[in-house]
């Protein structure tokens, strides 16, 4: 089964994961600052229209890469020991050594969860070109989840780039092709668009943002305009079950917006990885393949 990976697969497999704890800690400070650079961007935009002097008022936001991490309560700059994915988190019990706040259980989890599916890219595609570009794709749709479970906001900076990064993939050989990259652009775009619209028509009430169009139409670069079906059918229905089920315990208000990204997220993975798969058996069980 890993014979893509050559003669060591579990060389390939180990410095994937590790490489994945290492992207997973970057993913990190990119859920933390990106909607906090918006917010002061945001904030500054404001300002100048209202013809306001903000010098003072809004503190610019720490860049992606620069300044270097620290406790988000205290502000105190990690030392390197303090700063090793996973290790650290364990080390000090999930505490600040400096102030001994609780740190977010989000920063393992992140880290684990990139080192997991960057490992099951390989473990799939094996060590190609492709699967470099697929764990580009992965990771960027991590941290699109992450900020949209925490902020409900899928930041262009990251759908557009994952959708610029489709389109010019699929010119390279990776992905569908082209044409059906740009047909799956633009299905994936319009099909949201077009349900929101209705859903504004018929109720008054806006069902869902924009973002969650562009991160449509960004799979669709990815996958092509035939694998959308699957896509759109396994986050609605994957969303529809979670949302009654949080329902049903009162863990949410009826009336509560959920944010519908992170299923899209999954359900581009998914069907990224075995989507071809996932339609053959659904027509060998309808009994529509033999």
């Amino acid at each position: 089964m890993l014979d893509h990976l050559g003669a060591t697969p579990a060389l390939y497999i180990s410095a994937t994961g590790l490489f994945g704890l290492v992207l997973g800690s970057f993913l990190n400070v990119v859920v933390h600052r990106l909607p906090r650079r918006m917010e002061a961007e945001w904030r500054s935009q404001c300002a100048e229209l209202l013809g306001a002097d903000e010098a003072g008022e809004s503190p610019q936001a720490d860049g992606i890469v620069w300044p270097p991490s620290g406790c988000p309560h205290c502000g105190e700059r990690l030392r390197a020991v303090d700063n090793i994915p996973l290790v650290s988190y364990l080390l000090l019990l999930g505490r600040c050594r400096a102030c001994g706040e609780r740190i977010s259980p989000r920063y393992p989890i992140i880290e684990a969860t990139t080192a997991l599916l960057l490992t099951a890219v390989v473990w799939q595609v094996g060590w190609t070109a492709a699967a470099a570009a697929y764990m580009a794709f992965t990771a960027i749709l991590i941290a699109l989840t992450a900020i949209d479970l925490e902020h409900m906001l899928l930041p262009d900076d990251l759908t557009l780039a994952l959708l610029w990064l489709g389109l010019l993939a699929a010119p390279l050989g990776i992905g569908p092709t082209p044409v059906d990259a740009i047909l799956g652009a633009a299905a994936g775009y319009l099909s949201l668009w077009t349900v929101y619209q209705l859903f504004r028509l018929l109720t008054g009430k806006e069902g869902m943002g924009y973002g969650d169009f562009k991160l449509l139409a960004a799979l669709g670069a990815w996958l092509g305009w035939q694998q959308l079906p699957v896509v759109i059918l396994l986050s609605a229905g994957v969303g529809s079950i979670v949302g009654l089920s949080l329902i049903a315990i009162k863990a949410q208000e009826r009336s509560q917006a959920i944010p519908f990204g992170p299923y899209l997220a999954a359900a581009g993975w998914i069907t990224l990885l075995w989507g071809d798969a996932l339609v053959a058996g659904y027509l060998q069980f309808a009994g529509l393949q033999g």
